[in-house]
């Protein structure tokens, strides 16, 4: 979350990033945080004076009872009383008042970046860059909802059957297939430096406040609640929340965590031709990369996610392309996100596969993640950077698709010996 010193130090050029992004009560909403803010002062002022000038006159008291001056101690001891309910009530309206000010915190999006572009939705997004050769497929080409069946690799009647619509049972080589792209990208991860951890894929309430699921996506998260548990939408969340409460030394910086989870997404109101097949689930798999480091590394880092992204994409021999989102498509909690999409030659559009974003101090805050200088001075909050390397089902599909040939699906040949074949059907 954004912190009261940024937003009252720099009220103005608060406002304006919140206007890139489009957030329509900014200006309320941030002189709400202001005043709760003066409030919250002004009650922990008047109890700090009051706690003091109790502590004051008991040991006056002390004084008196001890040479017998006991009117005088009792007259003490009745404005000591005064003083107990007013530091009662002083500390019950000052915590009334940090929970209300926590939570307009929580409702404030993080502050876009200078180089984020002006824009409300996809359309507006810019293309930084594009690689590789479309594929030109025969007329007959098939998207990939029909190349599963035909190849009889994954079936969505059966897991509809089991759970419901959006989670697919994966079967022989389209098992293997997925169980082949999750071991590589997590090699890749592992060699260029990312340390693998298996998290939770259930986390508490603390957790998804702590990267801000909660409360901006408490409805599209699948809640357990008889435990008051979420199953994660993304391995981001439990990994990146191994670090919460923490003061990190120096010389642990930077952190990089790659992990393999499912990932479960209620996708409410998600319908059309566009989510077809693969192309949005509600369970999925995806092995995500974290990074946290001192702010002054942080985009340099990003910029370190993207090419070790772009990197497996390459491998894959997907045609690919490089957004930078702008402030009307942007996540939440995100300062710079950028966007890569594989191109679907079947489908003829691009597919999202991965967001690779920074988000400075906002999850930081949150978690209370920090740093101490290597000079010995004040902890300082860390930045959070996260991204998918990446997430299955629409590399799946690229894959099907953009590989089809009359003999079958040929896959690309970095794949051969994780998948223990070359091709699918044939």
């Amino acid at each position: 979350m954004l912190q009261v010193a940024v937003l009252k130090e720099n009220t103005a050029a608060v406002l304006a990033a919140l206007a890139k992004r489009h957030y329509p009560t900014a200006e309320a909403d941030v002189q709400a945080v202001l005043d709760l803010d003066q409030r919250r002062r002004e009650l922990q002022t008047g109890h700090d004076q009051a706690q003091a000038e109790a502590n004051e006159l008991a040991r006056q008291i002390g004084g008196l009872m001890k040479s017998g001056q006991k009117a005088e101690a009792e007259t003490l001891k009745a404005r000591t009383a005064e003083l107990k309910q007013q530091t009662k009530a002083h500390s019950e309206e000052l915590a009334d008042t940090e929970k209300q000010l926590q939570q307009l915190l929580y409702k404030l999006p993080n502050l876009p970046h200078a180089s984020v572009p002006e824009g409300r939705g996809a359309d507006d997004n810019e293309v930084v860059r594009e690689w590789g050769q479309k594929p030109e497929l025969a007329a007959d080409a098939k998207p990939h909802w029909d190349l599963i069946e035909q190849y009889d690799i994954i079936d969505f009647a059966l897991g509809n059957k089991i759970t419901g619509a959006g989670f697919p049972v994966y079967k022989d080589k389209g098992a293997r297939l997925q169980r082949a792209l999750i071991n590589f990208f997590l090699d890749e991860a592992r060699a260029a430096g990312y340390i693998e951890v298996q998290p939770p894929i259930l986390i508490n309430e603390a957790s998804g406040y702590g990267t801000g699921q909660l409360p901006d996506k408490e409805g599209q998260m699948y809640h357990a609640t008889a435990d008051d548990l979420y199953l994660i939408p993304t391995a981001e969340v439990p990994i990146t929340n191994l670090y919460r409460d923490d003061i990190i030394a120096t010389d642990r910086l930077p952190i990089r965590n790659s992990g393999y989870t499912p990932c479960f997404r209620r996708e409410a109101g998600s319908w059309g031709a566009h989510v077809r097949g693969l192309n949005r689930l509600h369970q999925f798999d995806k092995v995500e990369i974290v990074h946290i480091t001192q702010p002054e590394n942080s985009y340099a880092a990003l910029d370190g996610m993207v090419a070790h992204i772009e990197g497996l994409l390459q491998k894959l021999e997907l045609p690919y392309r490089v957004l930078r989102l702008c402030g009307g498509d942007m996540g939440f909690t995100s300062a710079l996100t950028f966007d890569l999409e594989v191109w679907s030659a079947a489908q003829q559009r691009w597919l999202e596969v991965s967001s690779a974003s920074n988000f400075e101090t906002y999850q930081a805050n949150r978690l209370k993640l920090r740093y101490r200088p290597e000079d010995g001075g004040k902890t300082q909050l860390l930045h959070t950077l996260n991204g998918s390397a990446l997430a299955l089902p629409r590399i799946v599909a690229a894959l099907l698709e953009n590989n089809q040939t009359p003999e079958g699906i040929r896959l690309p040949e970095v794949l051969h010996s994780y998948c223990g074949f070359a091709m699918i059907g044939g």
